[in-house]
């Protein structure tokens, strides 16, 4: 552990150093180190709860007596000491000998100075959960879709019926009830533009998936904004030079940043509003889906920031449902087409407040990467 930092000349007597092993102990989640054979070599007392023992009992113990044989986090200590680099895993499931089993985002990181030492940390699940919600997502845009089949066959045709009704009574009625007619006109047109657009979830079968650069696809994205709905806007760039290729649909992945960066423009303010796009490679970022043993690995990161409002609290959570919109005028339908175009594409969408503002982010898998299975059986 580095030693505890002593205070500068001008602090001393009136600021206390903090030790480095007080705030270790403070936090909440499980944090344990174990050695090449791996015992356990520290555990702070939230490591302490999760494994259900003291320091004394953890002392002296290896990781094994704690979780099962076969549980996936033995097989990332074991990564981690063979090729020294750090791994996440999220939303993990550790089968405990005591208790019930737990499932969180876990971090292993080698420890320099101790060749063969492994640092872990724990903590409930984040993104896990949000690849569950995007799950719950895309079941309720095939709702949608399923509504707007029956809605095009029950009330879309009725609907220009009664428009064209409408139109042939205009020239019989007086001048006084010609508003009327208009506002019959107005309405169903009004009503068939809904339907049209909860017709985009309509499952189009399968993506065209091939290596698409993810730079090109925020250019053009960028192009439009700056010559259409965000000319007023400075929009910044903050990419990450050495991204590889997505695998991906370059259409349908336009159509994502094109919605999210138009939402951005209408949140910034007209005076000062700054769009942001930034991308950043995550090393060792895998998702599980839906408790399966296949792990989704998901290292591109594509941020869209805007310093408007942001989002009311009670509606973070439900951002990507159908029909929830923060615009006066809005239909709440575009989040959860981003939101279903990201699922398709086996990638994570989460809102995350800004500070001031809001940034939506979009996880998406790199092209030419096989989706690898836990390993069923681990050699002692």
């Amino acid at each position: 552990m580095a030693p505890t930092r002593q205070p500068s000349a001008n602090t001393r007597g009136t600021r206390q150093a903090c030790d480095p092993g007080l705030l270790l102990q403070s936090i909440p989640s499980a944090v344990f180190s174990v050695d090449e054979h791996h015992y356990f070599q520290f555990a702070n007392p939230a490591a302490e709860e999760l494994f259900a023992a003291s320091w004394n009992v953890l002392a002296g113990r290896q990781l094994s007596d704690f979780v099962a044989p076969h549980a996936t986090i033995m097989a990332l200590v074991r990564q981690v000491q063979a090729t020294g680099t750090t791994i996440s895993d999220y939303g993990i499931d550790i089968a405990m000998t005591r208790g019930e089993p737990v499932s969180v985002d876990c971090h292993v990181c080698p420890v320099p100075e101790l060749p063969q030492h492994v640092l872990l940390v724990l903590h409930p699940c984040s993104v896990a959960r949000r690849l569950d919600q995007q799950v719950s997502h895309r079941r309720s845009t095939r709702s949608v879709a399923g509504l707007a089949a029956t809605l095009a066959h029950e009330v879309k045709n009725p609907l220009s019926g009664i428009r064209g009704a409408a139109q042939l009574l205009e020239p019989a009625v007086s001048d006084e009830d010609r508003p009327l007619i208009q506002l019959i006109c107005d309405e169903t047109d009004r009503i068939c533009a809904l339907v049209e657009r909860m017709e985009e979830f309509g499952d189009t079968g399968p993506l065209e998936r091939r290596p698409v650069n993810i730079y090109q696809v925020l250019e053009h994205v960028r192009r439009i904004a700056e010559a259409g709905f965000a000319r007023h806007h400075r929009i910044v760039e903050l990419y990450d030079p050495s991204l590889p290729e997505v695998d991906g649909d370059r259409d349908r992945l336009i159509q994502v940043f094109l919605n999210l960066v138009k939402n951005a423009a209408e949140a910034a303010p007209p005076e000062g509003g700054q769009i942001v796009l930034a991308t950043q490679y995550q090393h060792g970022l895998r998702v599980a889906v839906n408790n399966s043993r296949a792990r989704l690995e998901l290292p591109i990161t594509v941020e869209v920031r805007d310093n408007g409002p942001g989002v009311a609290e009670d509606l973070a959570d439900h951002l990507f449902e159908p029909f929830i919109s923060t615009k006066r005028r809005g239909g709440g339908l575009g989040l959860s087409l981003v939101a279903k175009i990201v699922a398709d594409h086996r990638g994570v969408v989460s809102y995350l407040p800004g500070e001031p503002g809001a940034t939506f982010r979009v996880l998406l898998p790199a092209a030419g990467r096989q989706q690898q299975p836990v390993p069923q059986r681990e050699v002692a």
